[in-house]
């Protein structure tokens, strides 16, 4: 479902709630009944949970602000994460 706003000229901006692409072009308002037509209005993407706009945020500045790295890691970042079994026997650089 998303959130369309729209105007009517007395009392002013109207939320209707419809399924995506259905909804019409002008509406009659809920409190006078006359003709409010609907607005174009910024989507509302900071409503999203936190992990994913984190992910949005680390890709919009990827566009411009690349991160840059000075030098090879040191250490493997495994973080508790444990090794492969089948890789485990494998030589190592």
């Amino acid at each position: 479902m998303a959130t369309y706003t729209y105007r009517c000229g007395a009392d002013g901006p109207v939320d209707v709630r419809r399924p995506i692409g259905t909804a019409p072009e002008t509406i009659d308002c809920p409190a006078c009944g006359g003709p409010s037509a609907r607005m174009i209005t910024a989507p509302m993407l900071g409503l999203a949970d936190r992990g994913r706009m984190a992910v949005l945020d680390r890709t919009e500045a990827s566009r411009f602000e690349p991160p840059v790295v000075s030098s090879i890691p040191t250490e493997p970042r495994t973080r508790g994460r444990r090794p492969d079994p089948r890789t485990a026997r494998l030589p190592r650089p």
